[in-house]
């Protein structure tokens, strides 16, 4: 096994990076993507045949060994794994650093309920790992931590026993270390309405047949608020996982991701580019990689 320098995983890692997919959904090239390839022996790994898209799945391949990984790593995990493995884009939906109280959630899977997933990489401490799980019970109702084998025993010594472990293993599988419980009775219908865009507020409201404030603009958030503050927890936790579901639907991506290097899963369901870019990042993955060294 070849053995990388910190410089050398830091721009393996920066391939995957918003900058990179973006850069070439907008203009099908990234010049920062074969910058990036001048610092790694990819090139060389690859072969002269190879498309840009092999050479993202050869940087995930080595990216993904136990030792190297970072948070992108087990957000593929999971995109791979649980939600087009257990669910699909057509029954589930996933959320990307979804604003908690004063945490921001790395990833949430919406299906019957609303199942949070926190990262703890081989990069990342443990210190603020219980007050993102307090955060995080006051809006879903199942709590995951997915953590590297290393940090399996640091985690259950630290949170209480209703939120789940999962161990994303160095032969990249995800195994679960103890069940979450579905607890949607302890959330907290403010810290919903804080979490949620206004539209999806009044949505939530309308559907529970509570009328919404005719009030100016300047005073709805207070007024929506109070009435939130009303509302019972598993009703509202319900209508949140529906509405979300709705106004956060992954399915019209579906044909997309499909055409991409599975590599690239994660940025495509969590990186937002306009659907009439999306076949100009499908041909850049496609195009040869010798033609991809002279991109500016």
């Amino acid at each position: 096994m070849s053995i990388y320098s910190a410089a050398q995983l830091s721009a393996l890692t920066r391939l995957f990076s918003a900058t990179v997919f973006r850069e070439m959904a907008k203009k099908g090239r990234s010049g920062l993507f074969r910058r990036l390839l001048g610092q790694t022996d990819l090139i060389e790994r690859v072969g002269p045949c190879a498309t840009v898209g092999d050479t993202f799945d050869s940087a995930f391949n080595i990216l993904k060994i136990a030792g190297h990984r970072d948070e992108y790593i087990y957000r593929a995990a999971i995109s791979q794994k649980v939600l087009m493995g257990t669910h699909s884009l057509r029954t589930a939906s996933m959320l990307n650093e979804f604003r908690v109280g004063s945490c921001k959630a790395d990833l949430v899977i919406l299906n019957g309920t609303a199942t949070v997933y926190e990262i703890k990489s081989e990069r990342d401490s443990l210190a603020r790992l219980v007050n993102q799980v307090e955060n995080y019970k006051r809006v879903f109702a199942k709590v995951n931590v997915i953590a590297s084998e290393s940090h399996i025993d640091g985690v259950l010594n630290t949170i209480p026993d209703d939120v789940g472990v999962m161990c994303l293993s160095k032969r990249y599988r995800i195994t679960s270390v103890r069940e979450a419980a579905d607890r949607p009775e302890r959330i907290c219908p403010v810290t919903v309405f804080e979490s949620l865009r206004m539209a999806e507020g009044i949505s939530i409201l309308r559907a529970m047949g509570v009328a919404v404030p005719e009030v100016p603009n300047t005073r709805k958030h207070t007024a929506m608020r109070d009435l939130f503050a009303m509302l019972d927890p598993i009703a509202v936790h319900a209508e949140m996982v529906r509405t979300l579901k709705r106004t956060r639907d992954l399915a019209p991506l579906g044909g997309f991701v499909d055409r991409l290097p599975k590599s690239l899963l994660a940025a495509a369901l969590s990186v937002s580019v306009p659907r009439s870019d999306h076949s100009r990042l499908i041909d850049a993955t496609a195009t040869p990689l010798r033609v991809a060294m002279t991109w500016s």
